[in-house]
């Protein structure tokens, strides 16, 4: 915190790359300082120049005889090296490096990176990028962007894009009352990360809600920590970008080739509390409205509409994001229709048929009225307020102002927000302006508005229930089984990664699991040994450590009822495993009887780039990967997320009971995936997980099918966390 604290509010500055070229950032950077009020030292570094916008110029920093904060470097790539190991001599807790051409430009670059990194640390530098477009901190004037009249409020604002920032930045200024605290271009992340500027912000008095732009994390599992500390105090307001990319493959697992990078993002964020944005026009309206308004606790919302159409639609969309719209209690209706025509809809939405038209002050009654329905939590206005002088008749523009004044202070005294639609809104009459200086949001765009109501409600909700998740950190071997630490050993000492399906049931089983029993047969007659002590219809499955897909090598034979029936499958799963894989190792053949049907479902876990261990739950079988009816969790689970994962796939109506047939055992399949979490959690060398199919009853489930795959020799590492 305190190196990031010298680097935001940095009282001193040294730009190294000072140029007298207007075009030239090292020009524009101190330019920018002095038209944005900095009050603290500048020093224009560039060994070939005197004097920069009347400022000395330094050869070097380490002639600079006064203490500097800050470094903004704007020199080539391939002067940074130099230049940082320059800034630690000095005791510069900082520097922001512009220059692109390292990580992001293959081998070579990422060769340029790690130099830069390496030598930061070893001299007590932090970094800012590189490939970063600048920081500012609009309450001190620290602009190390070139640009200018930045507005300012209490929005951080964090990028890995120039482009994006420049485009909020530019709405803010055209649109809103509402401006940034800071802005970070975090660049290439080489340094410091995402987490560190979100506590930086968590503690910052100036700021009150966090709006990000995200391409990749290099961390993501420390960054899901940070977002779960901090959005309990501050919301954040994200775009990750990426959202078509299918995520890697992995030959060894079902689980590997569902789990998407933008599946597991989405869900993961939603969980550590941020709000997600997918399209990047709502993205400064929602940060607009999450840092003026307090949430909406109870998700239930109030329609007041000047037209039937707009309320309608409005209701539409609310719906969509999940947003109770309840009826009005019969005192609120018989105060609403004390002042409304009669013809007017009072259950909510509420139109009020007219009744607006020759006095808008009649919206504010409304609201006051509606607001003080305790069984509502906040309000969206759809229509033409704002726009009823223009409409109507100019007397009427004094009338509406009032009626601002009185809607902005009703939301300051009740404690819950109005958001505003108003077809009227690029028209900028001073009644809408009067609602922004109250920090009523107003909006052209039903969709937005919709939008930004439906988060506050979102929001609050997660501030009631983040309580009942986990905070993505793992107890490392906390909850492992001596017995099961050993097959994991036991596979490591034959040279293994993948253990045969017996020991991964094993394991699963020593943690309460409800997994079949089997037992090995290397021989013909071994097998029909076991099916005789077994009785009843059995199940062959080949063991090789040579083949995972079982099903694929023709490994699997099924219902065999009597004798001369194990036999031959015996004999035809040895024949199809050496023709599938000629000089595979084979071990034999797993015995195990015949699991009751069920409805078959998928439990896996991978191990994902940025976040670490990750469970998949879904409709399982040998159609997984063509269904894809699948959610995603980062691990480790809480008791509600697993609850949800289940509730949230398509086919949920299946185990609810379908046509008739009985409601499923959702309990047990919940126990489950709380079961497989804690395995994951107790053997870091586990790297994927297969359960499938898991067969599912209306009382109980088995285990059919169980893979697991270690990490390669280093496993013991825990991943990401």
């Amino acid at each position: 915190m305190g190196d990031l604290d010298r680097i935001l509010n940095a009282d001193s500055v040294a730009v190294i790359g000072a140029s007298r070229d207007e075009t030239k950032r090292g020009y524009q950077a101190i330019a920018t300082l002095k038209k944005s009020g900095f009050e603290g030292g500048i020093y224009p570094v560039n060994p070939h120049e005197r004097r920069v916008l009347g400022l000395r110029c330094y050869a070097d920093v380490e002639e600079i005889k006064e203490a500097v904060d800050l470094a903004l470097i704007t020199t080539p790539a391939h002067t940074v090296p130099a230049l940082l190991a320059a800034c630690g001599r000095k005791g510069i807790a900082g520097a922001v490096v512009i220059a692109g051409g390292f990580g992001e430009m293959g081998s070579q670059g990422k060769r340029l990176e790690q130099e830069i990194k390496d030598t930061a640390r070893a001299h007590g530098v932090r970094l800012v990028g590189p490939n970063t477009s600048g920081i500012i901190n609009m309450w001190s004037g620290l602009n190390l962007v070139g640009l200018a009249d930045v507005p300012k409020g209490d929005i951080a604002l964090l990028t890995q894009s120039g482009n994006i920032a420049l485009h909020l930045i530019t709405e803010a200024k055209l649109r809103s009352h509402k401006g940034f605290s800071y802005y970070v271009g975090v660049g290439n992340e080489s340094d410091i990360h995402f987490d560190e500027y979100l506590e930086f912000f968590r503690n910052d008095e100036k700021t009150k809600a966090i709006l990000m732009y995200v391409e990749g994390l290099r961390d993501g599992r420390t960054f899901l920590q940070q977002v779960y500390t901090t959005s309990r105090e501050k919301p954040i307001i994200l775009l990750k970008s990426g959202r078509s990319t299918t995520g890697q493959k992995s030959a060894g697992s079902h689980t590997g080739a569902l789990a998407g990078i933008s599946e597991v993002a989405r869900s993961s964020f939603e969980r550590a509390g941020v709000i997600n944005i997918e399209h990047p026009d709502q993205l400064f309206p929602v940060a607009e409205t999450l840092s003026s308004l307090p949430p909406i606790r109870n998700r239930k919302v109030a329609i007041l509409a000047d037209g039937g159409g707009h309320a309608t639609i409005a209701s539409d969309l609310l719906t969509d994001l999940g947003v109770e719209i309840p009826t009005l209690s019969d005192r609120t209706q018989a105060k609403l229709k004390a002042i409304l025509p009669h013809n007017a809809a009072v259950s909510n939405p509420v139109d009020v048929a007219g009744g607006t038209d020759s006095n808008p002050e009649i919206f504010a009654e409304c609201a006051r009225i509606l607001l003080g329905d305790p069984n509502i939590g906040g309000l969206l206005i759809v229509g033409l307020f704002g726009g009823y002088a223009i409409r109507f008749a100019e007397k009427l523009r004094f009338i509406e102002e009032d009626a601002s004044h009185q809607m902005g202070k009703l939301v300051r005294k009740s404690g819950k927000p109005i958001i505003l639609q108003s077809l009227y809104n690029s028209v900028k009459p001073h009644s809408l302006e009067l609602l922004r200086y109250y920090g009523i949001p107003v909006y052209e765009s039903l969709d937005i508005a919709t939008k930004c109501i439906g988060e506050l409600s979102r929001y609050g909700q997660y501030l009631s229930t983040y309580k009942l998740k986990t905070s993505f950190q793992f107890n490392w071997g906390a909850k492992a089984k001596k017995h099961a630490v050993g097959i994991i050993q036991k596979a490591r000492s034959e040279g293994r990664r993948y253990l045969f399906e017996y020991e991964a049931k094993e394991i699963l089983r020593r943690h309460g699991a409800p997994v079949t029993h089997e037992q090995l047969a290397k021989t013909a007659d071994d097998a029909v040994r076991m099916a005789r002590d077994i009785g009843g219809s059995v199940v062959l499955k080949i063991v090789s450590p040579d083949i995972l897909h079982k099903s694929d090598a023709g490994g699997v034979r099924l219902n065999l009822e009597n004798e001369d029936q194990v036999r031959d499958a015996f004999h035809r799963i040895i024949d199809n495993a050496r023709e599938y894989k000629p000089g595979a190792v084979i071990k034999g053949c797993l015995v195990g009887s015949m699991t009751k049907k069920g409805v078959e479902v998928i439990i896996g876990t991978k191990i994902d780039r940025q976040f670490g261990p990750v469970v998949v739950f879904g409709i399982g079988g040998i159609l997984v990967e063509v269904v894809r009816d699948v959610s995603f969790r980062v691990l480790p689970l809480s008791r509600a997320a697993a609850t949800r994962m289940i509730d949230e796939i398509k086919s949920a109506p299946i185990l609810n009971g379908f046509r008739g047939s009985p409601a499923l055992d959702k309990q047990a399949l919940s126990d489950l995936l709380l079961t497989v979490s804690e395995v994951i959690e107790s053997y870091p060398e586990i790297e994927e997980m297969d359960l499938n199919p898991v067969m599912v009853h209306d009382h109980g489930i088995d285990i059919a099918d169980a893979r697991m795959i270690l990490k390669k020799a280093t496993a013991e590492k825990p991943p990401l966390d």
